[in-house]
């Protein structure tokens, strides 16, 4: 695995590429002079968390046959502003997912998920406490499904 940074202003401005070619740009808070041109360095960590959980749930709930039409993360944290550098102290991340979905299915999944798969998950739980939550929906009907 490999990233490549290159710094796009005289400020704080970066331009992250994968081995693909994939870009995502970041920037430091304003308070340091950061220009809301990008993501902050933390809320990428964040994002990680959302991606590599939110992949792991999909893959999780395709392989045991379950009817996963939608799937919506949030995550809020916390972090200690007393310390330095100040650190995650809690990340609560939410699931909505939709579809005709089995309960204990949709558990164990999130206890695959946060146990033993997601990665990012397990790196963040050294130093902060992770909690998740979900809420399943039935599935959303277009009207195009109706006619």
């Amino acid at each position: 695995m490999e990233i490549n940074l290159i710094r796009k202003n005289n400020k704080f401005n970066f331009e992250a590429t994968n081995a693909t070619g994939q870009t995502v740009e970041l920037d430091a808070k304003p308070e340091i002079g950061g220009e809301g041109k990008g993501f902050r360095p933390m809320e990428m960590l964040l994002v990680g968390l959302g991606g590599c959980s939110g992949i792991d749930m999909v893959n999780v709930l395709s392989k045991q046959k379950e009817a996963l039409t939608d799937i919506k993360i949030s995550i809020k944290a916390n972090r200690k502003i007393e310390d330095t550098p100040p650190i995650f102290d809690v990340i609560n991340i939410h699931f909505d997912l939709f579809g005709d979905l089995n309960i204990q299915k949709v558990e164990r999944a999130l206890a695959l998920t946060f146990e033993k798969y997601c990665s990012v998950a397990n790196i963040l739980e050294r130093s902060a406490t992770i909690k998740f939550s979900y809420a399943i929906h039935e599935p959303v009907v277009c009207d195009d499904e109706l006619n």
